[in-house]
C-alpha cells in the first residue's frame, strides 16, 4: 500500500472509501431474494379444518417433519373425485400405498443422524372418518414410522 507523506513529514494512510458499501449490500441483498424459494404445499384438496385441542405444544424443528393431508377434495374436483376424505402427500392426491414412498424419500433427504428424529404429522379435516386415519396409521407403522404428530388449533375458552 502506498505512503502518502504530508507537509509536515509524517507518513500517513489514506481513509478507505466506503461509497460502494451500499451498493454492495443492496447487489447482495437482491441476488438472495430472487434465489431463495419459499417452498409451501399447493392445496389440491380443501384447507382442513383442524380440531380444537386443549393441550397444544408448539413443534421446534418443522425440518423433521413430514406431513400428510386428509380432507374433501374441493367442490370444483367433487364430480371427479367424490365428496369422502382423500389423502394429499406433497402437491398430489395419493393414495395410502403412497405414503410408504413417500416416507422413504423423505428419509433418504435426511442425514443419518436426524432419520430416526423424523415425525410425521397429520393435518386431518376434522369431520374426516377415523377409518382412514387408520389406515394411514398402519402405514407408516409399515415403515417404522412411530413418531406421529397431529396437526390442532388452540381452543379458545369463551366465558
Amino acid at each position: 500500500m502506498a505512503k502518502f507523506i504530508r507537509k509536515d513529514g509524517k507518513k500517513d494512510t489514506p481513509a478507505i472509501s466506503t461509497a460502494s458499501l451500499p451498493d454492495i449490500v443492496f447487489m447482495l441483498l437482491f441476488f438472495f431474494m430472487t434465489v431463495t424459494v419459499m417452498r409451501e404445499t399447493d392445496m389440491v384438496l380443501q384447507k382442513p379444518v383442524l380440531p380444537k385441542a386443549s393441550e397444544v405444544k408448539k413443534m421446534t424443528d418443522k425440518s423433521l417433519v413430514s406431513t400428510i393431508y386428509v380432507s374433501k377434495p374441493k367442490i370444483a374436483d367433487q364430480g371427479t373425485m367424490g365428496t369422502s376424505s382423500r389423502i394429499q402427500i406433497n402437491d398430489a392426491v395419493a393414495d395410502v400405498k403412497d405414503i410408504k414412498n413417500f416416507i422413504e424419500n423423505e428419509r433418504m433427504g435426511q442425514i443419518e443422524i436426524k432419520r430416526n428424529k423424523m415425525m410425521a404429522a397429520l393435518k386431518v379435516d376434522e369431520n374426516t372418518q377415523m377409518g382412514i386415519i387408520t389406515q394411514i396409521k398402519m402405514a407408516l407403522r409399515e415403515v417404522q414410522m412411530l413418531k406421529i404428530i397431529y396437526s390442532t388449533r388452540k381452543n379458545e375458552v369463551v366465558e
